[in-house]
């Protein structure tokens, strides 16, 4: 069986499609804490296997032998490491054919906090023998896209990226890139850095909004100093602005701009442009 882990989230509803799209539906189950949320998965034959991530025991049922699981990772930072820990525990103890994390890009280079969890997790996947494919998931423009009312709201973008850039790509290539993995041969125990084959800054992130949207937006470049001062006075909670500052210094780094062509090589295609990304989120 194909099986994908964290099914019913924004990530794991387009991989379960994906999934559809290439295999008959009595061959995918997904792992979901809440059945009325996968309801609509099981009336098209998936099967559906309840289990949470927090509650190890349950995720003991989750997978069988020979499994090819999707394991998309969880997204409440701080609390990720015990709960991917049972996912592994629980994929060595069935003994599935592969498990498919959906990891950072860098891996074990990364030095910003985000990627912490992962790293953690990769070794947990290393030390437990299980067969893998390391997915490197770069950033979804998505993050960026979703936040285009607040943008246009203000007529800027304000970040602490300074000139950094970002080899994002759309969620749906990520997705794509999984499926193939997860659905292909010579994947086991390889390692792939996923990101977008063309790399933005933030002031061409604003005038391609701006072109679109017939309004001028601007990119305000700030410091780290006075982000923060401007984020605590918009009552954004100290993790919050810590988070933010985190992956603003990382793209500042250039560790999100990162091109290796690996995502659009596993999807057979180029990966979405941010134009593209941007005109379907003010289309929604």
């Amino acid at each position: 069986m194909y099986v994908v882990t964290g099914a019913t989230g924004s990530l794991g509803r387009l991989a379960v499609e994906e999934l559809l799209d290439r295999v008959p539906a009595d061959q995918v189950a997904v792992v979901a804490r809440d059945k009325d949320k996968a309801a609509d998965l099981a009336a098209r034959g998936v099967e559906i296997r309840l289990a949470d991530y927090d509650d190890p025991a349950s995720m003991r049922g989750a997978f069988a032998a020979g499994d090819r699981v999707l394991f998309i990772s969880g997204n409440e930072v701080g609390r990720r490491a015990p709960q991917h820990q049972a996912v592994v525990d629980a994929a060595k103890a069935a003994g599935v054919g592969l498990l498919a994390y959906t990891g950072v890009l860098g891996g074990p280079k990364a030095d910003f906090e985000l990627a912490r969890d992962h790293q953690y997790t990769e070794q947990a996947i290393l030390d437990s023998g299980v067969p893998y494919a390391f997915l490197r998931n770069g950033w979804y423009s998505e993050v960026y896209t979703a936040n285009l009312g607040q943008f246009l709201e203000q007529g800027a973008i304000v970040g602490s990226a300074g000139p950094g850039r970002v080899a994002s790509a759309a969620r749906a290539d990520y997705a794509a890139a999984a499926v193939a993995v997860l659905t292909g041969e010579g994947h086991e125990n390889k390692a792939y850095e996923l990101s977008g084959d063309v790399a933005w800054d933030f002031h061409e992130f604003a005038a391609e909004l701006s072109r679109q949207a017939g309004k001028e937006i601007t990119y305000r470049a700030v410091s780290p100093e006075e982000q923060r001062q401007i984020l605590a006075g918009a009552g954004v909670p100290d993790p919050m602005i810590a988070f933010l500052q985190d992956i603003d210094g990382a793209i500042a780094r250039g560790l999100l701009a990162v091109r290796t062509g690996e995502l659009s090589r596993l999807i057979g295609r180029p990966t979405t442009p941010l134009a593209d990304s941007i005109a379907a989120a003010l289309r929604s």
